[in-house]
């Protein structure tokens, strides 16, 4: 069959025109797959014939199109809730098949967990494992029972809540470590702990409240005490110092009594007769302060002194005045002798 010239003209024009536009497409889609672009928070896995190398440095990077294949990571901190989920407008919904546990003392009770983690090895987290997020999830839940197990429900409410936090990372990691999925455990926090009905939650806040109070009545203790223990010892300084001031009285009233006792007896060696009225008639001052001394003389005369003076007026009348009273006092004896023996002549 013959067919037009102009006929197989136009066949060829056309023919070229499709083969000029798949060659554009294929030129194309080559450019377009030789080239990616790895942000600051992505890595890529770059596979050539099957063998992964990791590529880390930001940027605009080549590859051979059709040979080489790249998967991009997110290296960014991530996370997951445990026993709940998040739902449109914030709104939380309590997921009970992963909050409701048991613990050591077998009450229920219902923990909600936040884990945040981030990718270590991006050849790992691709493939090692199809859902290594998922893998985490689960040695985290399975963790988290264990932890909660051990403790009872008064330190899961109230006080071991950072100590569990503690134990439940800690063997996530050891899990993570052992399992090598190219994850690595950034954080775990406790959101919520609670009773699982309203009133064993009730009982809970008031065993909480109690606790609270108790708090508070030991800090107004400690107060109180901080308050009145520097009163208490700055009396008990001044006691012992007036105790000290007493004793240091007591040993100068000693030694000042030994010193008047010494000069006394002094006097007394110099002159015992004259030293021992004087001491008489100190005693009797003494003794005797407001009575009347009445002295009976020979016969019907009687002599009275009202009041006796003092004797510690002044040292040189007690000594002068003393042997004229030792002499008045033995006039009489010798008056009554005088006429005793002229009566017997």
């Amino acid at each position: 069959m013959i067919q037009d010239p102009k006929q197989e003209k136009v066949l060829r024009i056309v023919k070229r025109a499709v083969i000029g536009v798949a060659a554009v497409i294929v030129v194309a889609v080559v450019a377009l797959d030789s080239t990616y672009t790895i942000t600051e928070q992505e890595q890529a896995v770059v596979t050539t014939f099957g063998s992964p190398s990791a590529q880390t440095e930001p940027g605009l990077h080549f590859k051979i199109p059709l040979v080489q294949q790249v998967e991009k990571v997110n290296t960014t901190i991530q996370g997951f809730p445990i026993g709940y989920s998040q739902g449109e407008e914030q709104q939380y919904d309590t997921n009970e098949d992963e909050s409701l546990m048991i613990t050591s003392d077998y009450n229920f009770v219902n923990v909600d967990f936040f884990v945040e983690y981030k990718v270590a090895d991006p050849i790992k987290a691709v493939y090692a494992s199809e859902d290594p997020e998922m893998i985490l999830k689960n040695v985290a839940q399975s963790c988290i029972r264990n932890v909660i197990g051990s403790y009872d429900v008064d330190s899961v409410l109230t006080t071991g809540k950072y100590e569990i936090q503690n134990t439940i990372k800690d063997a996530i990691i050891r899990q993570l470590e052992a399992n090598d999925i190219g994850l690595s455990l950034v954080n775990i926090t406790i959101q919520d702990s609670e009773p699982p009905t309203t009133e064993v939650m009730e009982a809970f806040k008031a065993v909480e409240t109690a606790k609270q109070g108790k708090e508070t009545a030991v800090n107004n203790a400690n107060k109180y005490r901080n308050e009145k223990l520097p009163e208490a010892e700055a009396q008990a300084d001044k006691i012992l110092q007036q105790a000290e001031s007493k004793k240091q009285a007591r040993i100068n009233e000693a030694n000042s009594q030994v010193a008047r006792f010494n000069a006394m007896y002094d006097q007394y060696i110099q002159n015992p007769e004259i030293t021992r009225q004087r001491m008489f008639y100190e005693a009797m001052e003494d003794v005797l302060p407001d009575l009347k001394v009445i002295i009976n003389g020979s016969g019907d005369s009687v002599n009275t002194i009202l009041p006796l003076e003092p004797f510690s007026s002044t040292n040189v009348t007690q000594e002068t005045q003393a042997p004229s009273a030792v002499q008045e006092t033995q006039a009489p004896e010798e008056t009554t002798s005088e006429t005793e023996s002229a009566d017997e002549g």
